[in-house]
């Protein structure tokens, strides 16, 4: 099983440089399959297993938005 947050975990194991990080973006299908859990969180309710899912997403992506910046400022040296 995949999980929304997979994509993010690979990359980073995949090692990185500052600039990989900079310019590291998600795939549309992960994009619009966390969206599709946004939404469900809003209308019908997630599953336990759902919500977990959704909110380490959430954390990892906040850690890489910070990442992010910080390797944009390596470069900005």
């Amino acid at each position: 099983m995949i999980r929304a947050y997979d994509e993010i975990i690979d990359f980073i194991a995949s090692g990185t440089t500052p600039d990989s990080v900079a310019r590291f973006e998600l795939s549309q299908l992960t994009k619009d399959y966390v969206a599709d859990l946004l939404h469900k969180e809003k209308t019908v309710g997630l599953t336990e297993e759902e919500s977990s899912e959704l909110d380490h997403f959430v954390k990892l992506e906040h850690i890489m938005r910070l990442a992010k910046a910080k390797a944009r400022s390596f470069g900005s040296r």
